[in-house]
């Protein structure tokens, strides 16, 4: 299966947000992946380091897991910086 990369090689668009979002919670990588768990979806610290450094694909069930656990809508997620 072909990858194709993101803006400046990142294999997602969400990563930087779910980041900005994570710590304007104040949440850690593990407190984010252990709500994560608790609702059903088996990430790992690991995965959202790779998530938030674009290094790990996000898959679109996964936005909403996330977007539940950040308080968001799934377009916040996806919302373009400037």
């Amino acid at each position: 299966m072909k990858l194709y990369k993101y803006v400046d090689g990142r294999c997602n668009a969400s990563g930087n947000k779910i980041k900005l979002l994570r710590v304007s919670a104040g949440l850690s990588q593990e407190q984010l992946a252990a709500k994560l768990q608790l609702s059903g979806l088996s990430l790992n610290q690991k995965a959202i380091s790779r998530i938030e450094n674009g290094e790990r694909v996000v898959p679109d069930f996964e936005l909403i897991y996330l977007s539940n656990a950040l308080r968001v809508p799934i377009n916040t997620l996806l919302e373009i910086e400037k």
